[in-house]
């Protein structure tokens, strides 16, 4: 018996990360030592305090009951005093922020709260994958605006066509920025929020590496810009300040509006995040912060090591300001995949592919330094010994 696949499914690309674990998976059992710079997922624990709330807890039997579906307001009102304390950003908890499991959830469920078949949605190109996913699946289609070196890797709204402008119903935005690790200034999100008035377009920012920065950075929230409320939310989580990942818990703030129908749209296809997960978030938010400052410290010396290794090979790299994410060209006569597929071969070292995350990422790769120093350290070794001198 043959299943025929929704168009939607259909209309899907096969996921990046999905195409890379196959990969190391085949390596692995070639017996070839792999060390994967792909993925970007903390190997560092989650700090031990947020590990014992959720113990205490998970011991409760009232959390052991349905969650709501737009998490406990303690939760969201956490959420709210984190914005205040780290961003000067006040937020109503009870009509402002609503809870997520994990951002990617909420990422790619709000296109279908506001887009219809045939709608257009204005995507970053090179972007995170699940921009374009989610509107696929609710029947958009994508408007891809390239991000190049020439512009710091931010769109030139002034480049987007009269007609897609006016046809376009919403905006992905996502600063720090994976995968180029590029940051926007205050003056761009003014930009970004006069387009977004003129052609009554709903801005999503994606705000998850606000807390991974480096050499004194910190990087904006989108909803401090004068505006930004009346035309847009943030996504966020404590996936990448805590190294919590795994326990798929975020939330979106902003425009109270699109907060109440994000919020309706869950209540109709889950049931809410764990209690649990959810006070363990709240320790994360709410407690010390040397965490995060450690966290910080330990990616700022490993980008030294890539930057710095691969430079000494010909590149000619600046070391970014937030994210753990280097971005970097491929050498002369090499493409994007081509040159992934010569490092793992050459070296058992993975990197991502640039054109993976859209057609203006080709010609370039992305590294992910969410390994332990000593194995970056190997890696970049056996590219200079296996790849040496390259050039452009």
């Amino acid at each position: 018996m043959r299943f025929e696949e929704a168009q939607r499914i259909k209309n899907l690309p096969p996921y990046l990360f999905a195409r890379i674990e196959k990969v190391i998976a085949e390596k692995k059992e070639a017996g070839i030592d792999v060390i994967s710079l792909g993925i970007g997922d903390p190997d560092i624990p989650t700090p031990q305090h947020i590990i014992t709330e959720l113990q205490k807890q998970a011991l409760v039997p009232e959390n052991h009951q349905y969650p709501s579906s737009v998490g406990m307001l303690s939760y969201r009102q956490a959420v709210a005093d984190f914005y205040n304390r780290r961003f000067q950003v006040q937020l109503d908890p009870k009509s402002e922020v609503v809870a997520l499991i994990g951002s990617k959830e909420g990422i790619a469920h709000i296109s279908w709260c506001y887009l219809n078949p045939g709608d257009l949605v204005l995507v970053p190109d090179p972007g995170y994958p699940v921009y374009s996913g989610g509107a696929i699946l609710a029947g958009a289609e994508p408007y891809y605006m390239p991000l190049t070196a020439a512009r710091g890797f931010l769109p030139d709204f002034s480049a987007i066509p009269e007609d897609a402008a006016r046809k376009a119903k919403m905006m992905f935005l996502n600063y720090p920025n994976n995968p180029t690790g590029a940051v926007a200034d205050e003056k761009f999100y003014r930009e970004a929020i006069a387009f977004a008035q003129k052609y009554e377009i709903l801005i999503c920012h994606d705000n998850a590496y606000s807390e991974v920065s480096f050499d004194g950075y910190s990087p904006l929230s989108f909803m401090q810009i004068p505006g930004a409320k009346e035309v847009g939310i943030e996504f966020s989580s404590v996936s990448k300040a805590y190294n919590m990942t795994g326990w798929r818990i975020g939330w979106a703030v902003g425009n109270a509006e699109v907060i109440e129908a994000l919020g309706r749209f869950k209540s109709n296809i889950d049931s809410g995040q764990f209690q649990a997960v959810q006070y363990a978030a709240m320790a994360g938010l709410s407690g010390p912060q040397d965490a995060v400052t450690a966290n910080n410290e330990i990616y700022r010396e490993r980008r030294d090591i890539v930057v710095d290794g691969l430079n000494a090979m010909g590149w000619n790299l600046e070391k970014p300001k937030a994210t753990f994410y280097i971005w970097a060209p491929v050498p002369k006569g090499f493409t994007s995949a081509s040159f992934a597929e010569f490092v793992i071969d050459k070296a058992g070292v993975v990197i991502t592919p640039g054109n993976g995350y859209g057609e203006q990422g080709e010609g370039y790769f992305r590294i992910s330094i969410t390994m332990p120093k000593e194995r970056i350290v190997e890696a970049l070794e056996r590219m200079k010994k296996n790849i040496g001198q390259v050039e452009f």
